[in-house]
């Protein structure tokens, strides 16, 4: 099942129901000049012509019908059309997309696929745009708005490193409770994940900057050319073996990288 062919079929109806609801208007303006002016006899005329623009508009719309019904949208969903159609049409548009049915990773964006429902979430909006084509298409807008936006890579920046700072002296504070003392703040790799719920405490607030958000700025930052913190910190980022721990984002050249961890410190 194509939608694009649905499609198609559609437009050449609804071409043609512009075409009769145009001269029923039309029609119908004559209609009611000629009332207004008391030209009683070319009433019947006119009334006549409109009967025949909706019947033929009836018969139009018939068949639009007849094009809906021919097409299943719970088939078409389930049997994965709909998932092939927007992988391709993301690699036309040069999109990235990573995953397989129901999710997939559009980034910065989370789309689910409901079957069931015939319905898309990206992230955790609902969207009933079943048109490959259309729904691409919005998402790559998305994205180019998002790149426009402005964004302050150093600010981020030190955001990151003060989230740092505190998750350090969190791990020193363990230490010092098991050990009995404290070794002093060493310079550790921390996770980004773990940096993002001390940015972002309250379940609250994850609802208008969620991790996708949190990587797509983690995104900008990597491929700016900020080099130290405010404070004169260098900081690098990390992999990790955890898989869970990891965070996907992409490069200058559109290649996907996965992050883990960051570390600040000072050179000698």
């Amino acid at each position: 099942m194509d939608y694009e062919e649905l499609y198609r079929q559609m437009q050449v109806v609804e071409k043609e129901l512009k075409e009769k609801l145009s001269g029923m208007q039309k029609a119908f303006r004559v209609l009611s000049k000629d009332s207004e002016k008391g030209e009683l006899k070319a009433l019947p005329k006119n009334i006549g012509q409109m009967r025949g623009f909706m019947e033929d508009y009836k018969n139009a719309i018939d068949e639009y019908t007849r094009i809906m019904d021919s097409f299943d949208p719970k088939e078409y969903i389930e049997c994965g059309d709909f998932a092939r159609q927007m992988i391709q049409y993301c690699g036309e548009l040069s999109v990235d997309i990573k995953g397989e049915h129901p999710v997939y990773e559009i980034f910065p964006y989370r789309v689910r696929i409901d079957s069931e429902n015939q319905e898309l979430y990206v992230d955790r909006k609902k969207s009933q745009c079943l048109r490959p084509q259309y729904f691409v298409d919005s998402i790559k807008r998305s994205q180019d708005k998002l790149n426009k936006a402005a964004f302050n890579a150093d600010a981020f920046l030190n955001e990151l490193a003060e989230a740092y700072d505190l998750a350090l002296l969190q791990k020193e504070s363990r230490t010092t409770a098991s050990k009995g003392r404290s070794a002093g703040i060493r310079e550790y790799d921390i996770f980004l994940k773990d940096l993002y719920s001390i940015m972002v405490p309250m379940q609250r607030f994850r609802r208008e900057y969620d991790l996708q958000n949190y990587a797509f700025d983690l995104t900008r930052l990597y491929n700016s050319e900020i080099e130290m913190a405010k404070d004169g910190r260098l900081f690098e980022f990390g992999s990790s073996r955890n898989a869970s721990k990891l965070i996907r984002i992409l490069d200058r050249d559109g290649k996907e990288q996965y992050l883990g961890t960051i570390r600040f410190y000072k050179t000698v």
